[in-house]
């Protein structure tokens, strides 16, 4: 349903980085570097940094986006990524109930206070 997203960060570079070593374990890389825009993703940009100097700056306002992962142990690489990199716990590696099933997910916010999720679904591919 979702083609892409894009997320708004006030240093591009540094969030590339952040980005980048976040998105490994997902299996995501960086495929487009333009002026001001990142494009991540398998074949195809999926998720895009866009410099921005009018990211919010309050609690809640910045965006979430959960991202599908692999398995227990990319939830996991990518949680310890994050933190190595300068991004905050939001919610450790663990078992969760969503609304409709179960799942393993983790939950950090990057620099710039945007929140991201790796989840996956055992039993559900």
């Amino acid at each position: 349903m979702i083609d892409h997203v894009s997320v708004a960060v006030r240093n591009l570079a540094a969030a590339g980085a952040f980005y980048e070593a976040m998105l490994a374990p997902l299996k995501l890389a960086r495929l487009v570097v333009r002026e001001g825009t990142i494009g991540f993703g398998k074949s195809y940009p999926e998720l895009w940094l866009n410099r921005s100097e009018d990211v919010p700056r309050t609690p809640n306002a910045a965006c979430h986006i959960c991202l599908r992962a692999p398995d227990e142990a990319a939830v996991r690489a990518f949680h310890a990524a994050a933190l190595a990199h300068g991004g905050r716990d939001a919610g450790p590696p663990g078992p969760r109930q969503a609304a409709m099933t179960p799942y393993f997910g983790a939950f950090v916010l990057d620099p710039d206070g945007n929140k991201l999720e790796a989840a996956t679904f055992p039993g559900r591919g």
